[in-house]
């Protein structure tokens, strides 16, 4: 597995994960949803303090009791340990299972792996290639204003935009050190 193999995984985790905490904040903000608590970074704190996890921040929806958190990580590594290790072992570690897939370990194609048939056109699949590394990397770089942000302000990316459009000059990355 080369370098390149690790950075877009890291980078496909990243651009998921920064879904993942604008999402609920979204929904949460227009009404769709209402969670407790619709900001990534509380359900970790509420387990460190000893209350209950309710997963998505809803009262009495919890996964596997008390140990929710846990549970979702065990299934977590387990649903990815399979993908995963086809992808570090190659596509061709597959086929004594009967599973054969078109092009390489990285874009393994076929029905599963690209349904919308976007590998069809090599030009546009080369320059599709790129523009996931670059999204990736800026979403590598959003986690760390994720996290420096929740540290300072409290407060999630949405809600943060949110105040920041409603008064610039006293929402903004100054206003929380001055």
């Amino acid at each position: 597995m080369n370098d390149n193999s690790f950075e877009i995984l890291h980078c496909r985790w990243a651009m998921l994960a920064a879904l993942g905490v604008v999402v609920p904040e979204l929904l949460d903000l227009f009404g769709i949803v209402h969670f407790v608590e619709p900001v990534w970074w509380k359900v970790g704190y509420a387990k460190l303090q000893g209350d209950t996890l309710d997963y998505l921040g809803i009262p009495g929806f919890r996964i596997a009791g008390g140990q929710g958190i846990i549970v979702i990580a065990i299934c977590q590594v387990l649903l990815m340990v399979g993908p995963e290790y086809a992808r570090y072992c190659g596509i061709e570690a597959l086929e004594p299972l009967g599973i054969y897939l078109p092009g390489d370990i990285n874009y393994p194609g076929g029905a599963l792996f690209d349904p919308l048939g976007l590998s069809k056109d090599p030009v546009a699949f080369e320059e599709l290639k790129v523009k996931e590394i670059k999204n990736g990397r800026l979403a590598m770089v959003a986690w760390i204003g994720f996290y420096a942000q929740a540290a300072v302000t409290g407060k999630g990316p949405v809600q943060n935009l949110v105040e920041h459009l409603s008064d610039p000059l006293r929402n903004n990355v100054l206003s929380h050190f001055l």
